[in-house]
């Protein structure tokens, strides 16, 4: 009887022990003293390794160092011991998103959506988080309805419209794009962004007027945003307006020297107005940041042929035909050249090249936006993820 109590008496004292190492932890842990709280949950798991708890603890600890990586498998150990805890799945989800693992983290958040009533606060959260993470992977047809379902219930919020009609508009639903920019417009109606993406969708239903409208405003709004003269200055461009879309790539250039297509929208503008000698410090310039623009070589070429140097021509012109051998006017230049220098059979393939092609030259916007310009990605700015619990 003695010894019964005695031991009785001791696992009481090891309980409480182990209650105020777990006390300390959790202090120190809200003190921020990430290091020590570490420590602390690391010696709770020597008398309590079957506890999902200083798991689920030191994943949060590592989360908010922003080491997601190494949060994941601790909040994975969490769950393999106590599964039933959403906390700790919502956390996982979020250390999977914010280290970039949107796949996974996808597959998290919709056990999590599923469990959730329609309208509460967390199925708001998770769908947001959806909407997101499709969008950051690029499935921009996928994250639109989650993003739409996201902005009914949380009507201020503007950078989840930006999303949305970005997602909508690389996914080709215009009507979408155009309901969500007059969405954006009633909490700002001064946002540059939204007038860009108004005036791209009007340029792909082929309201040119419309696109330069937009663009126009977008410019009025903030005319240092990166790609709005250029955009301007493109569809002028399509227009044939090329003095005007000349100041545009001129000014766009002011804020980025570097933009390569404005570069070689600007040589292009220059050589349709009878300018060719501004034209090849641009284009050598653009080639020299990316090489892989069939207009800089095209017009390089044009140039060269113009200038008497028949072989430089020739040269640029079937770099331009290997980067894009359905464009008539390459072909077309090339048979010229090959005509000038007196090569019947090579100046009679390239005009039957020529001749059996049918193609648009003027793209869309969106396509030369897209060219050099990736699509946003997740950000933590755009995502408005919510911090592990």
């Amino acid at each position: 009887m003695i010894l019964a109590m005695a031991c009785a008496h001791c696992s009481g004292q090891a309980a409480e022990a182990s209650e105020k190492l777990r006390q300390t932890a959790l202090a120190l842990e809200h003190q921020g003293s990430n290091s020590e709280a570490e420590a602390a949950w690391k010696a709770f798991i020597e008398t309590h390794p079957s506890s999902p708890e200083p798991y689920a603890h030191l994943g949060l600890l590592e989360a908010r160092q922003e080491h997601y990586k190494e949060a994941v498998p601790l909040y994975r150990k969490a769950l393999a011991l106590g599964p039933k805890n959403p906390g700790v799945q919502l956390n996982l989800g979020l250390a999977l998103f914010k280290g970039g693992e949107l796949k996974q983290a996808i597959q998290v958040f919709t056990l999590l959506l599923k469990s959730q009533p329609s309208a509460s606060p967390q199925a708001q959260q998770l769908t947001t988080l959806m909407g997101m993470a499709h969008y950051g992977l690029g499935e921009y047809a996928e994250a639109a309805p989650y993003l739409k379902q996201a902005a009914v219930g949380d009507a201020r919020n503007l950078p989840l419209r930006l999303a949305l009609a970005h997602s909508c508009l690389w996914s080709k639903q215009y009507q979408c794009v155009l309901d969500t920019y007059h969405e954006i417009l009633a909490l700002n109606a001064d946002s540059a962004e939204a007038d860009m993406l108004a005036g791209e969708t009007l340029d792909e239903i082929h309201d040119s007027d419309g696109a330069i409208r937009q663009f126009r405003a977008a410019l009025k709004a903030d005319p240092a945003m990166h790609d709005v003269h250029f955009g301007l200055g493109y569809l002028l461009w399509t227009q044939r307006q090329y003095q005007e879309a000349a100041s545009e790539f001129q000014a766009e250039l002011a804020n980025d020297p570097n933009h390569v297509q404005a570069l070689i929208y600007l040589a292009d503008a220059n050589l349709q107005m009878n300018h060719p000698e501004a034209a090849p410090p641009l284009l050598e310039k653009a080639i020299g940041i990316a090489p892989g623009f069939e207009l800089a070589h095209l017009d390089l070429g044009i140039f060269y042929a113009g200038a008497g140097r028949p072989e430089d021509a020739i040269r640029e012109l079937n770099v331009a035909a290997k980067l894009a051998p359905k464009e008539v006017n390459v072909h077309w230049r090339l048979a010229r050249v090959y005509q000038s220098m007196g090569k019947k059979d090579e100046a009679k393939a390239e005009f039957d090249k020529a001749s059996a092609l049918n193609q648009e030259t003027d793209a869309p916007l969106l396509n030369k936006l897209d060219s050099v310009h990736t699509k946003p990605a997740q950000t933590e700015q755009t995502t408005a993820a919510p911090p592990d619990h």
